[in-house]
């Protein structure tokens, strides 16, 4: 088999939300330097990852939008779609977390998670799959769930159940959609230092307790997944449909 340009992303669009910050900004970062143009959405200023993308010579075009409603997700197809492209990739990593006791959890509390990070990530997949079947070419979507996929968790009840629910979804869509040529998958992250992890690592106790099961010995870094996004969204995954892949350092092999 010729693996040459396997990885290869150049021609292609990639919506990537989230993309302010964190890992959503690394994975927008790994499919530029892939050769992928990137449409960013998120609810800041993405200056930041514009500066990073850019000398990669891709196309690099900002969408600021708030998740939490469907509003935003005709825009951000427009948006996608205006010089004349297709949309070839969507990353759904936009997501929230709210942490209580589930004796004391409320109920905007649960939909607001439930609204961002199962919600939108479902029509926002269901508009851009309108588009890749459009000209049959169809296109990739990756989805970014979590360990709280496989596990439980304490304290954060909705976003377990959005994630675990994420999954579900994930797998849904590629029995779906594969034989029409549409990829769906998901990347579970493991702990990373973001910021939905701040208030863990700034617990010391809790921090220990974690850093002690990760193998690889440390927290990831937004870096360590931009991998496995490219690999996803390339020609390497062609028939690679409905898996949630663990980029966690090893924590669910303990």
């Amino acid at each position: 088999m010729n693996t040459e340009g396997l990885f290869d992303l150049s021609g292609r669009t990639a919506i990537v939300t989230g993309a302010n910050t964190g890992l959503g900004q690394a994975i927008a970062v790994a499919l530029a330097r892939a050769g992928a143009g990137i449409v960013a959405v998120g609810r800041s200023p993405m200056v930041e990852t514009e500066a990073l993308c850019r000398p990669h010579g891709t196309g690099f075009r900002p969408v600021m939008a708030d998740l939490a409603t469907l509003e935003p997700i005709d825009r951000i197809m427009e948006e996608a779609t205006s010089s004349g492209g297709r949309i070839d990739i969507l990353v759904n990593n936009a997501g929230i977390i709210r942490r209580a006791d589930a004796i004391d959890f409320t109920e905007a509390d649960w939909d607001a998670v439930m609204d961002v990070n199962l919600k939108s990530a479902f029509f926002l997949s269901q508009a851009a799959a309108r588009c890749m079947l459009a000209d049959g070419k169809g296109g990739k979507i990756v989805n970014i769930a979590s360990l709280l996929s496989f596990q439980g968790g304490i304290r954060i009840p909705s976003y377990t159940a959005s994630k675990s629910g994420l999954a579900g979804l994930t797998r849904l869509l590629a029995c779906e959609w594969a034989a029409r040529g549409i990829n769906v998958n998901a990347i579970a992250p493991g702990y990373y230092v973001t910021n939905n992890t701040a208030a863990l690592r700034a617990d010391a106790e809790r921090s220990a307790a974690i850093l002690g099961r990760i193998p690889a010995g440390r927290w990831g870094d937004p870096g360590d997944i931009g991998g496995a996004a490219v690999f996803l969204a390339s020609a390497a995954a062609d028939y690679v449909h409905g898996i949630v892949l663990p980029v966690d350092g090893g924590w669910l092999a303990r």
